[in-house]
């Protein structure tokens, strides 16, 4: 009994000597950094936008520092004085997929971007890291930023917004924010209402429900001059305020929007680590990317909230698809060593892996997908959109297909774990 009080009061102790840092180097409020991403297929290159301040910040204030591994980019906060790493968190982004489609071959190409950090006391240099196809991040971009300058843009606010459903502190939360596209000015009861059942139907699944009390969420009245979606492949242009449309990147059901920094503008009238986009359409489509943002069907007529989990595995912590072929950017894994996604692997580095430690040792690896192992957390191949040398954890999953209505044992454990480390 003496050593668990011994060891809950140096855990007392540790998360105290870490928020102590916080007050030490930041203010609660954010910091952002836009900037554009650019290149093709082979290059990739990053220019300073400007900066903006953002009146809440809403991350952790004890898990400040990323070891996670996951992502493609990365970006550290120094502080000049003393050279040490205050803030990191790694992310992917839509020039990420775009690079791996044919387009990016002959063409280059420029998106806007950004990223934040709660705001420093004092001046600090951010770095963006790319992982490169051995699996190492290398530097490609540096910048120093003075929090004092004249010419950092204040928030202006522009919308209403409401709650959806609170559970406390933003501190030890994770802090979701729904933002609308394609409703009119006309239909805020109806964005309402869809709000309230992205909150039923999200949380019905597991390990979303056990974890509710992790999670606040807020909305955003942001109206669109038109009511509906983009579909450009089907001559149906609106103008509305997240700027989405399907057929991005010629895929028919994939339905993004380049205009990160105005997804931004508008979640920032609420404190948020996380952007969902509610589509106003019932047409199956929209996407998720680690750390950057989710959208998808607010109507969709059988299958909304399992299209919710699985965007929003893609955008917690960015689980891997775990199917084969059908995106625009089905080569997005080839040539890496080994896969970063905790719910993929090429078998080069498994051991690295919590999923190692959930395999039988009776269960062979490779794993063969027959009945015999319908049940078991195996090593199957198929996954990442590749049908041969990349392999997933379970032969049903959410991240893999609609016919089921739950996450893998490893998923689960892996969603699991990101929240309780996002809530310290």
């Amino acid at each position: 009994m003496k050593y668990l009080f011994l060891l809950l009061f140096a855990g007392l102790i540790q998360v105290e000597n870490v928020y102590a840092q916080f007050e030490e180097y930041f203010l609660d409020k954010t910091l952002r950094f836009d900037y554009y991403h650019c290149g093709d297929n082979q290059t990739e290159e990053f220019y300073f936008d400007e900066l903006k301040s953002e009146p809440y910040w809403a991350g952790s204030k004890v898990s400040l520092i990323d070891d996670t591994g996951y992502g493609v980019q990365l970006f550290k906060i120094i502080d000049l004085a003393s050279g040490k790493e205050i803030y990191s968190r790694s992310f992917n982004t839509l020039f990420n997929e775009w690079q791996a489609t044919e387009e990016a071959a002959g063409v280059r190409k420029a998106m806007p971007e950004s990223v934040i950090f709660p705001c420093p006391k004092n001046a600090v240099r951010l770095e963006i890291y790319s992982r490169n196809k051995k699996g190492q991040f290398e530097k490609k971009f540096e910048q120093k930023i003075d929090p004092q300058s004249l010419y950092i843009r204040p928030f202006m606010p522009r919308y209403e917004t409401f709650e959806v459903m609170y559970n406390g502190s933003t501190d030890n939360r994770v802090d979701l924010v729904l933002v609308p596209e394609g409703y009119a000015a006309d239909e805020k009861e109806r964005f309402v209402e869809d709000c309230r059942n992205f909150v039923r139907e999200f949380f019905s699944f597991e390990p979303y429900k056990s974890k509710v009390s992790s999670f606040n969420v807020r909305a955003v009245w942001a109206p669109s001059e038109n009511s509906g979606v983009t579909l450009p492949g089907e001559h149906i242009w609106r103008n509305t305020v997240a700027k989405a449309q399907f057929y991005t990147f010629g895929s028919e059901r994939y339905q993004m929007t380049e205009d990160f920094q105005g997804l931004r503008d508008i979640a920032a009238h609420v404190p948020y680590e996380y952007i969902y986009v509610l589509s106003n359409t019932q047409k199956y489509g929209g996407g998720g990317i680690y750390n950057f943002y989710g959208i998808s069907a607010a109507h969709h007529p059988n299958a909304t909230g399992k299209i919710y989990v699985h965007e929003f595995g893609h955008l917690l912590m960015g689980l891997g698809d775990e199917y084969e072929g059908t995106t625009a950017y089905d080569n997005l894994h080839a040539g890496y060593a080994e896969m970063w996604e905790e719910n993929l692997t090429t078998l080069k580095d498994l051991d690295k892996k919590d999923w190692k430690q959930m395999i039988k040792p009776s269960t062979p690896v490779p794993t063969p997908a027959t009945e015999e192992y319908r049940n078991e957390v195996g090593v199957y191949e198929g996954g990442g959109y590749i049908s041969k040398g990349i392999y997933r954890p379970f032969q049903t999953c959410l991240m893999r297909e609609f016919s089921t209505d739950r996450f893998c044992p490893v998923c689960t454990h892996a969603i699991t774990k990101y929240i309780d480390w996002l809530c310290q």
